[in-house]
């Protein structure tokens, strides 16, 4: 009998990989992996691994979330040992919900490994605590894209009032429109938002701006896919510690990463 491990492979720094994760890609006979997987991690992979690649794109899919469930079945079916390396958690937008329910239906043998999920990890390289007691004692994961489009179906009056910090996925498509549904069910236009681009990896860089303002600030930087928004006064501690650290606002990958580590 095969088994297949649904795995996450952390936000992007192959560093932050689990320790579970990285045996899992040194035994495995194939490895099916995603868009923002960081391909370094590949190369802990026994020589003979089969890798596919089956990532995705907010609007271009290389492959069908169908076909991945019937490789999944097809190569556990065969006795082999396969890892499904998504970014992040496999169970935070990952679709290793759907992965996992695939298998059982066939009665297959599987596991799932946590990763390190984005929402928490690319604040925290960018010097925003996801909590902190004064100034946020809650946070919500939220994705900003569905399969129609814009996230309608998202109950915002609640998530405005109820929560402290709101960490959004797969949002810069549709920052105009998440920002305005926030204000217009309460939520102050002066909160402070944070968008983090390439979150931990060596590319990462941070804007910031309000409900206000974000959206014309990521425009005017150019920021794209993937990042993650970030709103709440939490994102005022970024500027408290690079101030106490004496380093610009406007800052680096490498000062961003001193935050952390100093």
């Amino acid at each position: 009998m095969g088994k297949a491990y649904i795995v996450g492979a952390g936000p992007g720094d192959p560093e932050l990989i689990t320790v579970k994760a990285l045996k899992c890609i040194r035994m495995a006979d194939v490895i099916l992996y995603d868009r923002l997987v960081n391909r370094d991690l590949l190369r802990e992979a026994k020589p003979d691994c089969q890798i596919i690649f089956c990532g995705k794109k907010p609007t271009h899919h290389t492959m069908k979330q169908e076909i991945i469930n019937d490789l999944l079945v097809q190569f556990t079916s065969q006795g082999k040992t396969v890892v499904r390396l998504k970014g992040g958690d496999p169970f935070v937008f990952g679709r290793g919900g759907e992965e996992a329910e695939e298998l059982a239906k066939h009665g297959l043998s599987f596991e799932v490994v946590p990763g390190i999920t984005s929402g928490i990890a690319a604040p925290a390289y960018a010097g925003i605590p996801i909590t902190h007691r004064e100034y946020g004692n809650s946070f919500a994961v939220v994705t900003g894209h569905c399969s129609k489009g814009k996230p309608t179906d998202i109950d915002w009056a609640s998530l405005a009032k109820a929560v402290d910090t709101i960490a959004i996925y797969m949002g810069i498509g549709n920052l105009s429109f998440l920002s305005q549904q926030l204000i217009n069910h309460g939520k102050n236009g002066d909160t402070p938002v944070a968008v983090i681009e390439q979150g931990t990896r060596i590319e990462q860089r941070t804007v910031t701006g309000t409900l206000n303002t974000i959206t014309s600030v990521v425009e005017r930087e150019g920021v794209q896919n993937p990042a993650m928004i970030v709103v709440g006064e939490v994102v005022r501690f970024r500027e408290r510690l690079l101030e106490l650290q004496g380093i610009e606002k406007n800052t680096n990958v490498v000062a961003e990463k001193k935050v952390i580590v100093m």
